[in-house]
């Protein structure tokens, strides 16, 4: 059995932030499930809108709501009203009040989850799936990545056994804690069933040395002045 960790939960607290932010004891079971809840939602009403990921803060009664999408005027519409409408479904669905707020993605080449369904939805235009996977992760490095590794799983191609394709370009540390590297996770659903799509994004590392050495140069400063 193979030993995988997930590249977000082996960041967390170090380069990768929680994409749920909020605290709760006896209600934790109701916050949990009614994030889930409000993510169907989202995605199931904006599948033109391209959301990259969604994060859920928790404030008293309020539930504020950050999409983060490359195509932020489709959610919005004309005079706000798919926004509107959006929110409407949101509250009716938790009962809490749902403030939304829409940010835009500004190099949706270099997100993971758009990466993936954008080969998904290739598969299933039946186009080779050795096509979409390389033009994707061309398209990926051409957007400033330092790499990319794409992986298929399914009956690729029609066959009736199912089997693995991998596409690699360029570095892909999966055990570099400082490395900032974007996943995401979407099936394709085609007439020979459904075909899983994985995308790791390589954006570089994160630093967080500097801090710290600005932190020691100015004790030191201090403490040659005293």
């Amino acid at each position: 059995m193979g030993q995988k960790v997930h590249p977000f939960g082996f960041r967390l607290g170090i380069n990768q932030d929680w994409r749920a932010k909020w605290y709760a004891g006896k209600n934790y079971t109701r916050f949990w499930l009614d994030d889930v809840k409000l993510r169907r939602v989202v995605e199931d009403r904006c599948l033109g809108g391209a959301v990259a990921r969604v994060e859920i803060e928790r404030s008293g009664d309020e539930v504020c709501l950050t999409l983060y999408s490359a195509r932020p005027g489709i959610l919005i519409g004309r005079g706000g009203q798919n926004v509107e409408a959006l929110k409407s479904d949101l509250e009716e669905v938790s009962g809490d009040k749902i403030r939304l707020t829409i940010r835009e993605v500004e190099r949706p080449e270099l997100e993971a989850v758009l990466v993936a369904r954008n080969i998904a939805g290739r598969l299933e235009e039946r186009i080779p799936f050795r096509r979409a996977m390389r033009q994707a992760a061309f398209r990926t490095m051409q957007a400033g990545a330092k790499g990319v590794k794409i992986m298929c799983k399914g009956r690729l191609g029609g066959l009736e056994i199912a089997r693995t394709e991998t596409v690699r370009q360029g570095q892909m540390p999966l055990h570099k804690l400082r490395a900032n590297i974007d996943y995401g996770v979407v099936e394709a659903h085609t007439l020979m069933g459904r075909i899983g799509v994985k995308v790791w994004v390589y954006k570089g590392d994160i630093m967080p040395e500097a801090k710290e050495r600005n932190a020691t140069t100015e004790t030191g400063q201090v403490s040659q002045g005293a």
